[in-house]
């Protein structure tokens, strides 16, 4: 992850005119909203309620920073590996967690089997390990973390939940048929589904035999793309208006913003990055189903961009070839004055 945002290039820019082709070819799969030094540069389909995926712990970092910074927690406390292990799920995060784990174990952060409260928080935005999410879920308290889309505005978010948890509800008992599960979950309100899933989510915390009878076979594509559509949801709109906010170092003082940094902006530990950016804080997310991004970024030159793009409904070749070009298209989107201009103008004509 510490790798990204090099140079672009001619190729590179093929990758970021084809991902920008797809958003104006897919309108009613795509969402985009791009703000460049706090005017609005380009929009499409902004309002609409798209499932976040993993794009939603920018709300659990923001917490996280704010609770540091006013000593609520300490975010050099050591906590025990098996903590965090808890909500964690084989098979269920693409390999997420197990990456995060060898990396913290490689540059030696990782001592009697314990590791600092920052490095977990860390593990969340760099590698979107869903257990550390859920772990800090737990921590930080989910109504204070819920707050935080009141306090920026928000207006446009479903209810936050934990990510592991709500897996349990896509189990498919002996003998029951798939289609009866499904059938019952989405009749589930909003309410509901959420209260059953703070109910799992409490007994992950200490019924040991739980976690070894959830069944990754279970999720079967049906199941999948309920849960991806169940997803806590929001706009591109509302998350460009979320990293203005951030970018402009708003609403928070300078101390959980200097926090929020460590945890959101680890692409700037890379040295080819400090020389282009001031700022740059990022998140994506994603389902078999759906692509999400959003970011800030200052530049060097004191230039600011705000973007978030979100798809909803892909294909798993659509979703691949998004993957591969998303990189490409935040290069461009920051660095390419040229590629900015062009973009605003398509969307105007779209």
């Amino acid at each position: 992850f510490l790798s990204l945002l090099l140079t672009g290039s001619i190729y590179g820019q093929a990758k970021a005119d084809s991902l920008l082709q797809f958003i104006l070819n897919n309108k009613d799969r795509a969402s985009l909203y791009v703000i460049q030094n706090d005017s609005l540069l380009a929009k499409q389909n902004e309002n609409t309620l798209m499932p976040l995926a993993s794009t939603v712990k920018i709300l659990i970092a923001i917490e996280f920073a704010k609770q540091v910074a006013g000593n609520v927690i300490d975010e050099n406390s050591l906590v025990a590996l098996t903590d965090p292990d808890k909500y964690y799920l084989p098979f269920t995060d693409g390999g997420a967690h197990p990456a995060w784990l060898k990396y913290e174990s490689s540059i030696n952060h990782i001592h009697q089997d314990s590791i600092k409260l920052i490095d977990i928080a860390r593990g969340m935005i760099m590698f979107s390990s869903n257990a550390n999410t859920e772990y800090l879920l737990d921590l930080l308290g989910l109504d204070n973390v819920k707050n935080n889309t009141q306090l920026f505005g928000l207006t446009e978010h479903t209810a936050v939940f934990p990510l592991v948890s709500s897996l349990f509800l896509y189990q498919n008992p002996r003998n029951a048929k798939e289609a009866s599960i499904i059938k019952g979950i989405k009749n589930l309100s909003e309410e509901a589904y959420c209260k059953t899933i703070y109910q799992i989510h409490n007994a992950l915390k200490y019924d040991t035999v739980l976690k070894k009878k959830f069944r990754p076979q279970d999720l079967s594509i049906n199941m999948q793309q309920l849960w991806s559509d169940r997803l806590t949801a929001s706009t591109t709109k509302n998350y460009t208006q979320l990293c203005s906010i951030l970018n402009n170092r708003r609403f928070l003082d300078a101390n959980t913003y200097g926090v929020l940094a460590d945890v959101l902006e680890t692409i700037m530990e890379n040295p080819a990055n400090q020389k282009i950016y001031k700022h740059f804080g990022i998140k994506n997310g994603s389902t078999a189903f759906v692509l999400t991004e959003a970011f800030y970024t200052t530049l060097k030159d004191g230039l600011k961009i705000e973007a978030a793009y979100f798809f909803n409904n892909l294909t798993m070749q659509e979703n691949t070839k998004l993957q591969r070009w998303l990189n490409d298209f935040r290069i461009a989107l920051t660095q390419n004055e040229a590629f900015r201009i062009k973009a605003a103008l398509a969307f105007k004509k779209n």
